[in-house]
């Protein structure tokens, strides 16, 4: 059975993957498992998918669930053909203003769940078989009053290129996306302690682009997917401009 397996599949990007995923793979996919912790939007999403759709409902930072997972794949033996890790969440503010305990939530999901699931799958991969991991243009370089998820999303960037020449010889290919702002419900959990800088706003861009592009560029075994010149430029602007400056520069607007 040949399926792919997305999570945060109930909202935001997580969405468009499925529905382009579901529309790109046609006859080649047998399933597509969804897994967020919210049963009812997962549902929901099922209802417009062509492809057989199993739901998980499931918190992945949650042992049993991790649990509950590990033993679906011994016992149903699937081959994977592509992992998408899309869950994640970031809050924005100063560190020592914000609760510790939803910094630490932060860095459980962003980090250890998107490592954990990414170990449990590759055993059931196949060569040719596709990792998406969600980072980050916040991975570029340290970003004042978004500490935590900038430096979770920094992992996920290191790990995911690090990974994807480990995988190389067994033609299994990981891509490291990193989108700027994207017009998803993020920002509603993100800025509900701090605002966001006006400049990154107007670098917006939809989902579905975003994805599209994400999907592409891991079909083209591409190590990263940057979605826009401006994000883009900032990418560029991160690697050649020491980032004292670029903080120095970030402080003062901020």
């Amino acid at each position: 059975m040949n399926i792919v397996i997305i999570t945060g599949a109930s909202s935001g990007m997580g969405i468009e993957y499925a529905l382009q995923l579901d529309n790109i793979f046609r006859n080649s996919i047998d399933e597509i498992w969804l897994i967020a912790r919210r049963k009812k939007a997962l549902l929901e999403v099922a209802q417009y998918m062509e492809h057989t759709t199993r739901v998980l409902d499931m918190d992945i930072t949650n042992a049993a669930s991790i649990e509950r997972f590990q033993n679906l794949l011994k016992n149903e033996k699937p081959t994977i053909r592509m992992l998408v890790n899309g869950a994640g969440y970031g809050v924005m503010g100063k560190f020592s203003q914000l609760d510790m305990h939803e910094q630490l939530d932060m860095v459980d999901l962003n980090c250890k769940a998107l490592t954990q699931l990414t170990y449990l799958c590759i055993p059931y991969m196949r060569p040719n078989s596709r990792i998406i991991q969600m980072a980050s243009s916040a991975a570029f370089m340290p970003q004042p009053n978004f500490a935590v998820y900038a430096a979770s999303k920094a992992y996920v960037y290191s790990f995911a290129r690090a990974l994807n020449r480990e995988l190389i010889p067994k033609q299994i290919y990981v891509t490291a996306v990193c989108p700027g702002p994207v017009d998803t419900p993020f920002f509603d959990i993100a800025e509900k302690d701090g605002k966001t800088l006006a400049i990154k706003k107007l670098t917006m861009a939809q989902a579905d682009k975003v994805v599209a592009k994400a999907i592409q560029d891991s079909f083209h075994k591409r190590e990263s997917s940057v979605y826009g010149c401006w994000i883009q430029g900032f990418e560029l602007l991160a690697k050649i401009v020491p980032h004292k400056l670029l903080l120095s520069i970030v402080q003062k607007l901020l």
